[in-house]
């Protein structure tokens, strides 16, 4: 049993640091990369206001406002996230001995789909500004157009499915004592030692989690809808409420 531990974590480990190089490498090419980084922002933006109008109605009971707040603000905002990135790879070495195994996982999890997301992310942006000319403006059209001709169904399948693992998974770590205690003991010293940043997107995570009393329902309605969406997209249907909601966004409506 103590062998069978021992190589879980070693897993986990693995592909954390894989995850992380991932990530590093998307900052490095996409987000660092110049004159792209305005309109990587402008993607995120739609994206962020196109899931806030999918999961409205969620949003609207006080139950589920922080998780979707989370999913909207800390995982597909249009905020930089260099900054918490950085910090976890720095804390890797640390996290990797002292979480639980199944934290480690559900945070590998967690950075797996990010990974993927930005990887995805970076394709599209790819297609809407050398096939669709994007400039300071993003429709619902343009959106839609990019991510029939960007494709990879695959991946865009493995997306859906790695947001519902990472939920299944938060929604598991969350429930022990134990974790969520030993967050809370981390605020001091991870602030102390200028690891804020990372702190505060930690918390928000669990307190989110938390505070559903179960994400059942929710994971649920993220899968359907997601699944939905992504089936229509490939056949050429865009959702006609787009045209109002999300709408356009453009350069100006970009936070400063």
């Amino acid at each position: 049993m103590a062998d069978d531990n021992k190589a879980s974590r070693a897993r986990s480990k693995s592909a954390l640091l894989r995850q992380l190089m991932q990530v590093r490498e998307f900052h490095r090419s996409v987000v660092d990369g110049g004159a792209a980084a305005p309109r990587a922002r402008l993607l995120a933006l739609w994206q962020s206001r196109r899931l806030a109008a999918t999961y409205r109605d969620f949003e609207a009971q006080p139950r589920y406002q922080d998780a979707v707040r989370f999913f909207l603000e800390d995982l597909y905002g249009p905020r930089d996230f260099a900054q918490r990135d950085a910090d976890v790879e720095k804390l890797y070495p640390l996290m990797s001995r002292m979480l639980p195994a199944a934290a480690l996982d559900a945070l590998t999890g967690a950075l797996e789909l990010h990974a993927l997301t930005q990887e995805l992310d970076a394709a599209m942006l790819a297609t809407l500004c050398d096939a669709l000319k994007l400039n300071e403006t993003l429709t619902p059209e343009m959106w839609a157009e990019a991510y029939r001709q960007t494709g990879r169904r695959d991946d865009r399948e493995r997306q859906i499915a790695l947001t519902v693992r990472a939920g299944r998974q938060l929604d598991v770590v969350v429930k022990k004592p134990m974790v969520y205690t030993l967050v809370l003991l981390a605020r001091g010293p991870a602030r102390a030692a200028g690891f804020g940043e990372l702190q505060d997107f930690v918390e928000r995570g669990f307190r989110s989690f938390r505070g559903m009393d179960g994400a059942a329902d929710f994971i649920a309605a993220v899968q359907a809808r997601e699944t939905s969406l992504m089936q229509g997209l490939f056949k050429g249907d865009m959702p006609a409420e787009w045209q109002h909601d999300p709408g356009a966004v453009s350069v100006a409506d970009l936070p400063a």
